[in-house]
């Protein structure tokens, strides 16, 4: 038999194949996945979300660079001409004419009392003066007699026809009527005081308003008595009371620590509670000078550049003391701030602090408060105009942190 030749394919190493080495693979993949996949969805849900913080945009300082408040202070609405009108008698109130709102002018008839008792003394001392005019009347009657008796009884004397004891009583007699006429125009002139002064005393049953202006509270009812003086029982002391409301002004009554800071004159801006959002334009009338021991304050005068119908006496007001005139330079750094949300603005270390939020982390600005008023703190470095600054938020917000926004 021949010897087969040796063939390439004789050098080839046959491999058995194994099937199941894929398929022991494919499930330990299969399972690292889903751990990982797991373990990504558990940090996912446990990892720490930054902290949410209300934010707020740092705003310049809008106040003109001559014109900025110096004192801040409260007083009351008081009016300078008010008046509870009463009797210059003691009497019964008869009628009232008016009622609380009423506006009345100067002189008006606002009551009026009792008068019988003064019209009967009234007509008595009227008899008695037409009484004194009759008597006056017939005593210059009596008077030209006696005269012409007198002038007959000097010519019969100087003619040596009469006696000088009937000369002696036509004078006598004419001197007496003399002095009995000027008794009697003496009597006429009392009785014409007399006549006065009763009717006198009916014009003061007519009580009139002493002043134009607005009756604020009626005091006594017909069938009350009223007097003058306060004498207890059931006795008024007052109609009504009337309030000139052109003469509403503010009181206020300044620390007389800071008195040094206003003036005459001084352009003020006053806020009633009733209105807070209405500043009106004021100025200071006059600062009196004394000061109270007890409450160490100087009452000043503030009054109003123009009255308006909602000022009414006994409001409540806060006022705004301006100064004008070319600031110092703590004034013209107070201008160029910025004004934030008061709570904004935190206490670090003892230092006042604002965290300022760029690209989503909060940022630690120390900061110079100038001052706060109306919720709003003023900012004099530290925070430039347009910054977004956190207005709440965690306490314990620290330099760097990363948070998430929410705008104010």
């Amino acid at each position: 038999m021949s010897t087969p030749q040796p063939r390439l394919d004789d050098l080839r190493i046959e491999r058995p194949e194994n099937t199941e080495t894929p398929s022991r693979v494919l499930p330990w993949g299969l399972t690292l996945l889903a751990v990982a996949v797991v373990a990504a969805a558990i940090w996912w849900f446990t990892r720490p979300k930054p902290p949410v913080v209300q934010t707020a945009v740092a705003r310049e300082v809008t106040t003109a660079g001559t014109d900025r408040t110096v004192l801040n202070a409260s007083g009351y609405i008081v009016a300078r001409r008010e008046a509870t009108v009463s009797s210059k008698v003691t009497g019964k109130v008869v009628v009232v004419h008016v009622e609380e709102g009423l506006s009345v002018k100067d002189g008006q008839v606002l009551a009026q009392l009792d008068d019988t008792n003064v019209q009967a003394s009234l007509l008595l001392a009227r008899a008695q003066l037409a009484a004194a005019g009759t008597a006056l009347e017939e005593s210059r009657v009596r008077l030209r007699e006696a005269e012409q008796e007198l002038q007959r009884q000097t010519a019969l004397r100087k003619n040596g026809v009469s006696a000088q004891a009937e000369f002696d009583h036509a004078e006598a007699s004419a001197h007496a009527w003399k002095a009995r006429l000027a008794q009697q125009q003496s009597e006429q002139t009392v009785a014409e005081r007399t006549v006065a002064i009763w009717q006198q005393q009916l014009d003061d049953t007519i009580i009139r308003a002493p002043f134009a202006g607005i009756v604020t509270s009626k005091n006594a009812q017909p069938g009350e008595m009223i007097s003058p003086m306060s004498s207890g029982g059931f006795t008024r002391t007052g109609i009504c009371t009337i309030v000139d409301m052109q003469s509403l002004e503010v009181e206020i009554d300044v620390n007389e620590s800071y008195i040094n800071r206003v003036v005459p004159g001084q352009p003020v801006d006053a806020t009633l509670d009733a209105y807070p959002a209405w500043k009106i334009p004021c100025k200071v009338i006059a600062i009196i000078p004394t000061a109270d021991r007890q409450k160490s304050t100087v009452k000043v005068r503030v009054g109003f550049n123009q009255l308006d119908s909602r000022i009414l006496p006994q409001m409540a007001v806060k006022v705004a003391f301006r100064e004008s005139g070319p600031p110092p330079a703590a004034a013209a750094s107070a201008n160029r701030g910025v004004i934030v949300p008061k709570g904004a603005v935190r206490s670090r270390d003892g230092r006042d602090v604002v965290f300022v939020i760029r690209d989503d982390r909060a940022e630690r600005r120390a900061v110079t408060v100038i001052g706060t008023q109306n919720g709003d703190s003023t900012i004099g470095a530290g925070v430039s105009p347009g910054e977004k600054v956190a207005v709440d938020g965690p306490d314990d917000l620290a330099d760097g942190t990363r948070v998430a926004e929410k705008k104010l």
